[in-house]
């Protein structure tokens, strides 16, 4: 490899993460760097001050030009808009549980989906990227102070959005195992007492799919979705845990396909909150990879 490609890939990694967690998409997040890199390629290189500053602001630019874009689009999406999830390996110390869980999980960029794009950008590269607020500023194209501004109205949204705990990783690998045992054996009473009473599923099928349009809210009910399909396909329905985003979730596979990537919020040892990404498109790329195995 030639510098410059070796430059590029160095900082790869950074530009991947800033990307996704400006679009919720893995495939536009490489469209965006994919992007980056044929501009870099072009750049006349000995001008810059900085090499991994004039990346950054590339991918943060580009990043910000789709997701207007996108929210333009997102308005007449079909359902419920949630990210694309990805699979993650599980962290090794209890700070890369809590840097992962807090930066990338469903729950997490879920939450970033109600800020505009620049003040998305500004709060990803100041909170989660560790951003100097001058170096915010370049990126942007904005003053210090407008980029202070925006990365406060962020901060309060995003602190509004969040789950109000955060849970040990063991209480919550202990809660989805015990919710995948009674999901298999269709017991409805053990998958009742998992979940809180107002707990709610979120649904995205993106219109391939067919899913519910609303928000399903209440124990009994979602108790007896589960409980349903157990009726109607006993062993075919299969639930494997694996690390989605950063924490624990599920991977539901029907007759041996994948169905839905679900990720759980817990509060007081009880499932608040269920994100089932139920659109093939988004599901594509972990799909392929328990194929080929």
């Amino acid at each position: 490899m030639d510098d410059a490609t070796l430059t590029f890939d160095r900082h790869r990694p950074r530009l991947q993460g800033i990307a996704y967690r400006m679009l919720g998409s893995m495939a536009e997040a490489e469209e965006v760097v994919q992007d980056a890199w044929l501009r870099w390629h072009e750049a006349a290189k000995d001008t810059f001050d900085s090499a991994e500053a004039w990346l950054v602001t590339v991918v943060t630019r580009l990043s910000i030009d789709r997701l207007r874009a996108a929210k333009v689009q997102r308005e007449h999406y079909i359902g419920a808009w949630m990210p694309e999830p990805m699979l993650t390996e599980a962290p090794d110390t209890p700070e890369q549980l809590l840097e992962r869980a807090d930066n990338i999980s469903v729950a997490f960029l879920a939450v970033l989906e109600r800020l505009a794009p620049e003040a998305r950008a500004a709060f990803l590269l100041r909170e989660v990227f560790d951003a100097d607020y001058d170096e915010v500023a370049r990126t942007l194209g904005k003053t210090e102070a407008a980029c202070r501004q925006l990365v406060h109205r962020a901060k309060v949204q995003v602190q509004e959005g969040r789950p109000r705990f955060t849970v040990p990783r063991e209480t919550h690998e202990r809660l989805l195992r015990a919710f995948a045992d009674a999901a298999a054996r269709g017991s409805l009473q053990d998958l009742k007492a998992l979940m809180a009473e107002d707990v709610e599923l979120i649904g995205d099928g993106g219109g391939k799919v067919q899913t519910f349009s609303k928000i399903l809210r209440g124990s009994q009910r979602l108790a007896q979705l589960y409980y349903s399909l157990w009726r109607r396909m006993g062993p075919a329905v299969r639930m494997e845990m694996v690390d989605i985003n950063g924490e624990p979730g599920m991977l539901r596979f029907l007759d041996g396909e994948l169905e839905s990537a679900q990720t759980f919020e817990i509060e007081n040892d009880r499932i608040v909150r269920i994100r089932a990404q139920r659109n093939p498109d988004k599901l594509a790329r972990i799909a392929q990879l328990f194929s080929s195995r």
